[in-house]
C-alpha cells in the first residue's frame, strides 16, 4: 500500500489543525488514516443520530479509534426519529452540529453520484458542479475501494451503516443499481468521467458567479437585463442565504421566481415552504410563518 501516493491526491488543505467527520465507515477511517500523516493535530468529531439501537457502542468505538491515532475527539448527540425525508434531515442536523471546514470523506464516487442526483432533481449548474462549502472533502482524489484498501492494509475494524444498503434512499439506488447498469452499458467506469464533467462545469459556473456578484438579487429590473444565467445564479445564491438551505435551489425553483421578475406571476413559493414576492419592483422571501 503506498500512502505517500494515496495522500499525494488528497487535500487537506493548509489548516495548521484538522477537524475530521468521522461515523467509522471505511471511508471517515480512512480519511483520518491518511490525515495522520499529515503530522498536524486532529479533532476527530463522531455525530450520533440516535436512531440504532448500536448507535452509542459506534460512538464509543470512534472514540476508541481517535484515542488509537493520537487525537481529540468530540462527540454530537441527535434526537432524530426515522421517517419522511430521514436522510436530507440527517444531513442537515448533522451539518449544523460539525464545526465549519470540518474535512469529511465524500470520494470520487461520492461527487459522482451527487452529480446525478442533483441532475435528476432540476439543480442546475450548481448541483451538476457539485460543488461544496462549510465543509472540506479532502478525499475526492480517491475511490471508494480505495479507502477500503487501506482500511484492510491497516488492520482498522470499520463500521458498517444498514441504511448504505437501504433502497428507500435514492443516493443507494444510483450507487448500486443505475451507475452499475449505465457502466455495464456503456463498457466503461463512469466516474471518473462524471467528476471530469462537474470540473469543466465548475469552471464555466465560477465566470457566472463572479458576474453574479455584481447583481442586486431583490432588483426585477437588474435582474430583468442580465443574462439569464447570471440572473439565476444572484437568485440561487440570494434564496440560498435567505431560505438557510443547505441544498442546491433546484432550476423549477429559479424558473418560478424569474417569472416573477418577468411580472408574468405576482409570487411564487420555493423549497421549504418559503414564498417570494414582487413589490415595487423588489423581490422579497417570506418565511412560511408569515403566510395566511
Amino acid at each position: 500500500m503506498n500512502i505517500a501516493e494515496l495522500l499525494a491526491r488528497c487535500d487537506f488543505g493548509e489548516s495548521s489543525e484538522l477537524a475530521l467527520g468521522v461515523s467509522g465507515g471505511a471511508d471517515s477511517v480512512a480519511m483520518a488514516l491518511l490525515a495522520a500523516q499529515t503530522q498536524r493535530p486532529l479533532t476527530i468529531w463522531h455525530v450520533n443520530h440516535g436512531v440504532r439501537d448500536t448507535s452509542d457502542a459506534e460512538a464509543e468505538h470512534v472514540k476508541k479509534f481517535a484515542v488509537s491515532l493520537g487525537a481529540a475527539f468530540e462527540l454530537r448527540t441527535l434526537e432524530l426519529s426515522d421517517g419522511a425525508d430521514f436522510e436530507a434531515r440527517a444531513r442537515a442536523a448533522r451539518y449544523a452540529a460539525l464545526p465549519a471546514e470540518v474535512c469529511v470523506a465524500h470520494t470520487a464516487d461520492d461527487r459522482a453520484e451527487t452529480v446525478l442526483l442533483n441532475l435528476f432533481r432540476g439543480a442546475g449548474l450548481a448541483g451538476v458542479a457539485a460543488q461544496f462549502g462549510r465543509v472540506r472533502r479532502p478525499l475526492l482524489g480517491l475511490r471508494r475501494a480505495e479507502t477500503r484498501s487501506l482500511c484492510a492494509w491497516a488492520g482498522v475494524a470499520v463500521l458498517h451503516d444498514p441504511m448504505n444498503q437501504d433502497p428507500r434512499f435514492a443516493r443507494v439506488v444510483v450507487r448500486n443499481q443505475l451507475l452499475p447498469l449505465a457502466a455495464q452499458a456503456l463498457g466503461r467506469d463512469l466516474v471518473p468521467l462524471l467528476n471530469r464533467h462537474a470540473d469543466l462545469i465548475a469552471d464555466a459556473l465560477k465566470v457566472i458567479q463572479d458576474a453574479a456578484k455584481d447583481l442586486d438579487p431583490t432588483d426585477t429590473t437588474a435582474l430583468r437585463v442580465a443574462p439569464r444565467a447570471v440572473a439565476a445564479e444572484a437568485l440561487r445564491q440570494w434564496l440560498m442565504a435567505e431560505t438557510e438551505s443547505i441544498n442546491a435551489v433546484d432550476a423549477a425553483s429559479i424558473d418560478r421566481v424569474m417569472a416573477v421578475v418577468q411580472n408574468t406571476a405576482r409570487a411564487t413559493e420555493v423549497e421549504g415552504g418559503f414564498r417570494v414576492v414582487r413589490s415595487s419592483n423588489r423581490l422579497r422571501v417570506e418565511p412560511p410563518a408569515l403566510r395566511i
